[in-house]
């Protein structure tokens, strides 16, 4: 079916081919990206955005020498197909296959496992600097990174520290998008800069020019000297980029290959450090995802009815987000003065109808978490109870300011960390696993973790009733509610006992608690009576609960979907100690201590033993050493 991505064994082939050739090419790649989006769930609209200047690229540039960093690396699909990973590319995103971001260990080609935002005009600086010196200043280094990610404050700690770098080009990829519609001042700047004409960095000329006219002297020379401050003012939107060290040169088209290779071979002679500016289009290529971005971000998989894509029926269970969503609608319509703030992420946490119905509670900050962390202090200094929505592992990007701004000032700010866990396919740079471990240890802060979808609009009403700050998280999975079970209050530190058991206690610490009572249930038919507590809290522990599970039961199996070290297995075994109890009946199961690879939740789930079987056996294991002491 395919003619030329077969035979592409190394990116270096398309230094050979025609212009007719690339843009075929081109039209193999969209074909690919859409016959996968008919087998299951992947980034879709960015990657049919960047086909052309992807070819482009690796065409006029030798990547195997020179370097290029993607950011975010979710627009990496183009870039796989044409660096020799077209055979294995129908695995990607699945147990075993190939990652949906670059990933180092399949290919020389991917520098950095880059699954967020911001970091490639840094980590590109640096590649640059690290080549000189070593003598091997004659590599280029590139990095491409969105519009949507501009506005990331790191952004602009690189671009102000460029120095004298040679050889370095940051590609401003301009789609008007992030997931969704980017937002903000510097979305107005960009769009200012769309509607200028070309412009290809003169600043330097002009102003070696205006210099020559002295700033005082008689009327004359001062009209001269208003005038050039008019000039320089009014010269081009892109002397905010020249003004940090940078030749800005743009906007172009972004999907006339011919174009882009012209503009990339130019800037290869130039000193400066160049930002060359793509107008490109999300979606390029296949009308539904060029009408719906959005939508087609990472739609689930669909089939292709003449020019419609209908989604492929898959489970109508709802997920822990739909519940944390509406408990954030109802929260803000119960209270003018709460909050929400989410960081360019209303599609993924489901906000788009908290944002449309109450527009003055909803702020979205862009890709700039430390900000929005920041930002919500401030509310709450002020008398506002400010929810910041985002995911586990993005939240990391604020450590600073959670601690500073919040922990510290002991601010009543409430997080809601989605993705918490194990991501699936969107793999370790994803993964929302060390929430446990960085939050618990700032004084002041709350830690919860809900068992089931009752607990969860449970856990934020209780929140937003502290004068402390509060983390709730949850993983991005179907939920439920318990049947049949009289629900018992949130109360600070008091985890909700299910059941007790003569054999032993399994404490789970969050979303893993089904898979706990069906481990309990089948743990029963081998006559081991095993009681089920849904801890609730991982900061307080509830120290009674752990005592009588101690002093009453056989054994403690903790279980988090967390990273082990410092998680909430930790916690219990750090309580227990400091009551002097017998630590040696604690068993902890978690996220072992390595990257976990991608693939379907289940499955990684089952691989690291936390799936009902998994917990069941080790349940058994702990059982049977209490009987028959090995230690």
């Amino acid at each position: 079916m395919h003619k030329i991505l077969p035979t592409i064994e190394s990116a270096q082939s398309l230094h050979e081919m025609t212009p007719s050739q690339l843009a075929e090419l081109g039209v193999e790649i969209r074909d690919v990206l859409c016959n996968l989006l008919s087998h299951r769930s992947a980034h879709f609209a960015s990657n049919l955005g960047v086909v052309e200047l992807c070819l482009a690229l690796h065409s006029v540039y030798d990547f195997r020498h020179d370097r290029l960093i993607w950011d975010t690396g979710h627009q990496i699909y183009p870039h796989k197909l044409v660096t020799g990973r077209y055979h294995e590319f129908s695995s990607i995103r699945t147990k075993g296959g190939i990652m949906g971001y670059p990933h180092p260990a399949e290919s020389d080609y991917d520098l950095f496992m880059t699954g967020h935002a911001g970091c490639s005009i840094s980590t590109v600086m640096g590649l640059k600097s690290g080549d000189d010196l070593l003598g091997e200043s004659d590599r280029y280094s590139v990095a491409v990174i969105g519009d949507g990610a501009f506005p990331s404050g790191i952004v602009y700690e690189a671009m102000n520290n460029v120095g004298g770098l040679k050889r370095l080009l940051v590609i401003l990829n301009d789609n008007r998008m992030s997931i969704c519609p980017r937002v903000g001042g510097l979305a107005d700047y960009m769009d200012r800069l769309r509607s200028n004409p070309f412009y290809t960095g003169f600043k330097t000329e002009v102003v070696k020019l205006l210099n020559r006219v002295p700033l005082f002297g008689d009327p004359a020379e001062r009209f001269l000297a208003q005038l050039k401050e008019a000039m320089k003012a009014g010269l081009h939107g892109g002397m905010l980029f020249e003004e940090l060290g940078f030749r800005y040169i743009g906007p172009i088209d972004g999907h006339d290959i011919g174009l882009l290779r012209k503009y990339l071979k130019m800037v290869r002679d130039l000193d400066d450090p160049v930002l060359l500016h793509v107008i490109t289009e999300k979606g390029r290529g296949f009308d539904p995802a060029e009408k719906d971005p959005v939508f087609f971000h990472a739609p689930p998989a669909f089939e292709q009815q003449g020019e419609q894509a209908i989604p492929k029926t898959g489970s109508a269970s709802r997920s822990f987000t739909h519940f944390a969503s509406e408990a954030i609608h109802t929260a803000l319509g119960r209270d003018a003065k709460v909050t929400v703030l989410t960081a360019a992420m209303c599609q993924g946490t489901k906000l788009e109808k908290v944002r449309n119905d109450f527009p003055k509670q909803f702020n979205d900050t862009g890709i700039c978490e430390s900000h929005a962390v920041a930002f919500a202090a401030g509310q709450a200094k002020a008398g506002i109870r400010p929810i910041v929505d985002i995911y586990s592992t993005f939240l990391q990007r604020s450590f600073d300011q959670i601690f500073q701004e919040v922990a510290l000032q002991d601010l009543p700010v409430t997080f809601m960390l989605d993705r918490a866990g194990l991501a699936g396919p969107d793999g370790p740079t994803h993964h929302g696993v060390f929430d446990f471990a960085y939050l618990r240890v700032f004084p002041n802060m709350v830690v919860m973790a809900p068992g089931d979808a009752h607990d969860v609009a449970a856990s934020l009403e209780f929140a937003l009733q502290q004068s402390h700050p509060c983390s709730i998280r949850y993983p991005k999975a179907a939920a439920a509610s318990l049947d049949n079970v009289d629900r018992e209050p949130m109360e600070l530190g008091k985890a909700e006992v299910l059941s007790w058991g003569k054999s032993g206690t399994i404490l789970c610490g969050g979303a893993l608690l089904f898979d706990c009572l069906s481990a309990a249930r089948d743990l029963a038919k081998d006559g081991l009576d095993v009681g089920v507590v849904n801890a609730r809290f991982v900061k307080p522990i509830d120290r009674d609960v752990v005592r009588r599970a101690l002093e009453e039961t056989g054994f403690i199996l903790t279980v988090e979907e967390a990273a082990l070290s410092g998680g909430f297995g930790s916690a219990v075994l750090e309580v227990a100690a400091e009551m002097h109890l017998d630590t040696s009946r604690i068993r902890r199961i978690g996220i072992p201590d390595r990257y976990v690879e991608h693939g379907d939740r289940g499955q990684l789930l089952s691989d690291i033993g936390l799936d009902s079987a998994g917990i069941g056996s080790a349940c058994r294991e702990l059982s049977e050493q209490i009987e028959q002491p090995t230690w």
